[in-house]
């Protein structure tokens, strides 16, 4: 069995797209013959980040977690994301030289600049630099390789996402939950979000947010006549998507967004700003309305078919998404980890081991 080794700053108690992602993949591996074992901050003695309590910094250093690296024996090492753990880890695998592919799954520049007085431009110097000894960085659709080799980045590798298409389904009995049209947003309350430009529209029926975030209490009081379901997982979540008649997307800095899948598979029609993410998930396909008046986006998507949904989300799927994953892992060299020799070796191409389904369009 392939052992591939992630190192994650984001991790449970967090419900966000790069631990769903993560879980997802890391189920279904094993169905290909490798397996995902995790280096997460519960792991080390670690503080809130500043404002967002429920995200926590572990405070580890380099040669702790070269240690660990070193006792787990992975085939392959991952990066996952650009925190504490991602930086320590980076600096383990260059001073013992061990490959490692990363991933860019956040647009954290953004997100930094929303909150604090730093230009983004800044953060991505930062972000380059942190990429850039990796053996590939992984990023979700063409969108966002195209803006990143913009930036400079370079090794840039597709992985699309997916959707259980069992869990998120139509529910008919999930249905009248609200006074309708429903009109409903998933995803973590943050200001990066931008949750005020739909909460903000005049629309008739009801709107509905799912999610949990440092924002809440602030969206609570500006918007009395929402409704907020707090964070939401399985047969919750699937029902609460199966009750709303329009997904709602106000989000303008979501590199793909797993809820638009998730979404689309309960045949649910979205409305989003024509952006990175929506743009690459929805594209032509016609299940969603895609435009700069977020207003006139919901009330177009109400005459969407929910059987036109439900086909475009059956081209994504987490078996894809996996073996994309794998492929890419692999392109970038053993980690040797697990040999305990100094020299790397090439490891052959994935395709001459497996029969992949087709992956998925990063831009349908």
């Amino acid at each position: 069995m392939t052992h591939i080794l992630v190192v994650s700053d984001a991790w449970r108690p967090q419900i966000n797209g790069v631990v769903r992602t993560l879980e997802a993949i890391g189920a279904a591996l094993p169905r290909f013959g490798a397996e995902l074992s995790f280096i997460t901050p519960d792991l080390f003695r670690n503080v809130p980040m500043p404002g967002y309590s429920e995200i926590r910094l572990a405070l580890a250093g380099s040669r702790r977690l070269g240690g660990m690296i070193r006792e787990r024996e992975p085939d392959y090492i991952h990066i996952a994301t650009e925190g504490p753990l991602g930086f320590a880890a980076r600096r383990a695998c260059m001073r013992n030289g061990w490959r490692f592919t990363t991933a860019y799954h956040t647009r954290f520049p953004e997100y930094v600049a929303s909150r604090v007085p730093i230009p983004a431009s800044a953060i991505y110097a930062v972000m380059r630099r942190f990429h850039k000894f990796a053996e590939g960085t992984l990023v979700a659709t063409s969108a966002l390789e195209r803006d990143l080799r913009r930036r400079g980045f370079a090794a840039l590798m597709p992985w699309s996402r997916g959707v259980d298409m069992q869990l998120f389904r139509p529910r008919e009995q999930a249905r009248q939950r609200f006074e309708g049209p429903v009109f409903l947003y998933v995803g973590r309350l943050a200001v990066e979000k931008n949750i005020d430009a739909f909460l903000a529209l005049d629309l008739p029926g009801t709107k509905v947010v799912a999610g949990d975030g440092p924002d809440r209490k602030r969206l609570e009081s500006t918007f009395p006549e929402a409704k907020f379901l707090g964070a939401l997982e399985g047969e919750e979540l699937a029902a609460a998507y199966s009750s709303a008649d329009v997904f709602v997307f106000p989000s303008r800095t979501d590199t793909f967004g797993l809820v638009l899948l998730e979404a689309l598979a309960s045949g649910l029609p979205v409305a989003a700003y024509p952006v990175m993410g929506p743009a690459d998930v929805i594209g032509e396909s016609g299940c969603g309305v895609l435009d700069d008046d977020l207003r006139e986006a919901a009330l177009r998507a109400l005459a969407i078919p929910r059987e036109r949904c439900i086909a475009h989300a059956r081209r994504f799927g987490w078996d894809a998404s996996a073996l994309q994953f794998l492929e890419a892992v692999r392109r970038g060299g053993e980690a040797t980890v697990r040999r305990g020799v100094d020299a790397l070796r090439p490891s052959p191409s994935l395709a001459a081991t497996l029969q992949p389904s087709p992956s998925p369009p990063s831009s349908p």
